[in-house]
This record gives structure tokens, sequence and C-alpha cells, in this order.
């Protein structure tokens, strides 16, 4: 089998940066992917790639079919999104869009696939048919499901579908992945504690649901540490707390309202979660003479690897970089992704790309406001998506 290796690609390195920077410039947020799903398209439909635009509002899909005969179909999937977040880079290519800034790398993900395609269509000895899908609205509002239920594996059938992410902290030049679940299940929760309020001075005279809240707030740790099984993980976050007001410290408010993430990665700990979360603000609102108003939202699920796509996605790594930079059993992530939503339809892999440290590239923290895609990893992304293709429909180099 031909190894396609990322210098295959140098004569591309310039124009995929300045593609990928162009969306850095122009960062928009889920279901808005307007512009960047214009240059999306255009791109892949100038490489002869016949494309279909609309779902889930800004979704691109473009469809390859190889040059020689063969059924099977395989998704290629690429997030479009930006977040709602000030950039406070200063080179010249920072987000133009006040408090929208691509923090989390979409812009490089998208040009990957963008590169790979190039190659792709412009060389397609393979056997069978690749659906390159651009998806918007990956950042907390479910792009993903959004376009599945718009029927995008009614309209574009996937035999496999494919994802990938980069990450800083693992050096340019290597991968990561794991079989089964990878990622955790991401869910919201909120606990409006209802009293009576009254006077900070005479507590006595009313009931006091920050009283409650506390109690609760500590106890919830609990519910991991106490009821999830030692051999399973789950996470229990209060990321929010509403009371009161500012100019009032002396009021005991009536209401607050407390609002967290729950992670998991089996279906038996969330729902677990989901239920103790409840009884515990319930039985606490109870003891301090007060009422518990819970509710729970299921947002994205675990993501959940196909042993034999794992499989193949490692090979088509090692391929890329090296058997050596390629590691097949990373731990579990506690970091969610609607890709997830793909992986419960169809099997498939989700691969992380290391995208180097500060030294390499400037690359910070995924969703810090100094974040930035590291450019020399374009070319390593591409080739690992050929080297995919190769492996999945024949040879495709």
């Amino acid at each position: 089998m031909t190894r396609f290796t990322p210098d295959l690609l140098a004569a591309e390195q310039a124009q995929l940066s300045a593609i990928r920077r162009d969306i850095h410039r122009h960062p928009e947020t889920a279901f808005e992917e307007q512009r960047t799903s214009q240059i999306v398209a255009d791109k892949l439909a100038s490489w002869g790639i016949d494309v279909h635009r609309g779902l889930a509002k800004t979704g691109v899909v473009g469809t390859l079919k190889g040059k020689r005969p063969g059924q099977k179909t395989i998704g290629l999937r690429a997030d479009m999104d930006a977040l709602h977040l000030q950039e406070k880079n200063d080179f010249d290519y920072a987000s133009v869009n006040a408090n929208k800034m691509h923090a989390c790398g979409h812009d490089g993900h998208t040009t990957m696939l963008l590169g790979a395609a190039k190659h792709l269509a412009a060389a397609p000895d393979f056997a069978g048919t690749i659906h390159f899908i651009f998806q918007p609205a990956e950042e907390g509002e479910g792009g993903a499901r959004v376009m599945i239920e718009e029927g995008l594996f009614d309209k574009f059938n996937c035999d496999t579908v494919y994802g990938m992410h980069n990450m800083p902290g693992i050096p340019a030049g290597r991968f990561a992945i794991r079989s089964g679940p990878m990622l955790a299940a991401s869910d919201s929760w909120q606990v409006t504690f209802k009293g009576t309020g009254g006077h900070g001075a005479m507590p006595h005279q009313g009931t006091d649901p920050t009283f409650v809240a506390g109690q609760f707030i500590v106890a919830v740790q609990g519910i991991v540490g106490r009821n999830v099984p030692p051999t399973q993980a789950a996470v229990l976050s209060v990321g929010h707390i509403q009371a009161g007001t500012f100019g009032s410290p002396n009021v005991i408010p009536s209401e607050v309202l407390v609002r967290g993430t729950a992670r998991s990665f089996s279906r038996d700990v969330r729902d677990l979660l989901q239920r103790r979360l409840g009884e515990v603000a319930a039985g606490i609102a109870q003891s301090g003479g007060c009422d518990a108003d819970y509710k729970y939202f299921r947002r994205y699920p675990s993501l959940v690897n196909s042993a034999e796509q794992t499989t193949l996605a490692v090979e088509a790594a090692a391929l890329t970089v090296g058997r050596e930079n390629v590691e097949p059993n990373t731990p579990p992530i506690t970091g969610a992704e609607d890709f997830a939503f793909m992986l419960e339809k169809k099997p498939g892999a989700y691969i992380m790309i290391g995208n180097g440290g500060g030294e390499e590239g400037g690359c910070h923290h995924v969703h810090s406001p100094l974040y930035d895609f590291n450019d020399a990893i374009l070319t390593t992304g591409a080739a690992y998506w050929v080297n995919l293709v190769q492996l999945e429909l024949g040879n495709a180099a």
C-alpha cells in the first residue's frame, strides 16, 4: 500500500495556510457560517466535487466518486463554527468580528479536509464514494444532530464516518485515539431553590434558600464520590450561581439558581447522575424548608469509537507519521463532541491530531482567547484523510 506522507502536500502548504487564516479572521458562530460555507462550497465545486448545501442551514456536503467501481461509501467530517469569545491575539489574521473567535481550531479542521478533498479530486484512484461533511454548530448547539434529523444519512448514505480534532499539548506530528468511549456525554442541569427569603438580621423569620444551596453544592461532589462506581468516571461541576441583589446584601433572597455540567461515559452512570442530582436537591431543600425546581438537559452523548474503524484510523495515522507517533489507547477525555451523534448512527472513529504547545506555532489550550491553530499540521491532517480513504476504499494516492 502506498504511504501518503505530509511532505507530498508541501506544495499546498501556503495555500492551505492562507485559507485557514482567512477563515480565522472571519469567524462565524453556530448556524451562521454563511461566509465559511460559501468558501467551502466554492472550493469543492472548483475541484469538480458535487456540492449540496442547506442541511442544518449552513452545512455543506461534497460528494466524490472514485474512478474505479465500488459500492462502499465513507463520510469524512469537519466542523466549521467558532466560539462566542473575544480574541486577544494581535497577529494580522486575528478575528475582525467582535466576541467571535476560532478558539477551538475548527478553521484548521475545515482546511485540512479541504486539502484532502483537493488531492483526492485530482487523483480519484479509489473504489467507492466519499462524502466530505462540513458541519455547522458543533459548539454546544448540536449541528451534527440537526444534520442527521434533516436527512444527512438518508441523502448521503455512509457505511462509515470519521472525524478529527486538534489537541494542544500533544506534540505536532503525533495522533491519539482509543476504541470504545473516548469522549464524555455532556449534559447540563439546574436547580432553583425557593424559600421565603427575609431580613438578613432575622433569618429565623423566613426560610433561607442560600443555606440550602450551599449544602447542595457541597453534596453534589458526594454523588460522584459515593454513588458512581470507583471503576467508572464522572464529573459534576457547578458553573453558575445567581441570587439576591448586589445593592442589598442584608436581604436573604427568596430564590437561588444553581447551574452546572455533568459528564459521563456510560448510559448507566448518565442515568444515575440525572436521578441523584434531583434526589439530593429535593432532600436538602426539604430539610431547609424550601422547594427545589430541578431540570436536567441531555445534550451530547458519549462519543464511542467502533473497534474496526479505530484500527483503520490507527493504521492511517501510522502511514502518515509513523507507528511510533500514534497512541492507540489514549485515556478517555471528559470533553464532549457532537460527532457522537453521527457515531450513534454509523460505525466510525474520531481521532486527535497533535497541535503542539506554545512553543510550536503559538498554540494554547482550546477555548482560550490566545489560542491559535498550528498551520504546520495542516498537511499532516490532510495526509491522514488521504491515507484513511486509501485504506477504506483502495489506493487513493
